[in-house]
């Protein structure tokens, strides 16, 4: 199994800066794509950005140029720069790991606990 340790929540002003991390452990063979979605109350779970081992990146609409997402292969871990935040942005966040746990298995996908974001206004 792979576990998803997620940190960096919290409350902050509109325009502010909030860091997401999130790192996987477990039986981990292999991860491929990595990435964050978001969940506002009443709202669908929705894709914020994601990237490939390779460092390829897509994000939504709504927060490029002020997101940034990175990963670091060697610890496993994905990160998510939010910065310029806006009220909208306020949502429960949830880290996203498509993985392999062994050379015999297709990859997995598996998801964190999920980490608050508040933006006040």
């Amino acid at each position: 199994q792979v576990q998803l340790v997620e940190s960096g929540g919290g409350l902050v002003q509109t325009g502010g800066s909030l860091r997401l991390s999130c790192a996987a452990s477990g039986s981990i063979f292999s991860i491929v794509d990595m990435g964050w979605y978001r969940q506002a109350s009443g709202k669908q779970r929705e894709l914020v950005a994601a990237i490939t081992p390779g460092g390829l990146t897509n994000y939504a609409d709504s927060v490029k140029a002020r997101f940034t997402i990175s990963r670091d292969n060697t610890k496993n871990t994905v990160y998510l720069q939010m910065n310029s935040l806006k009220p909208e942005d306020t949502a429960v966040y949830y880290c996203n790991v498509q993985a392999r746990t062994s050379v015999f298995r297709s990859s997995g996908t598996y998801w964190g606990q999920g980490t608050q974001v508040t933006v006040s206004s």
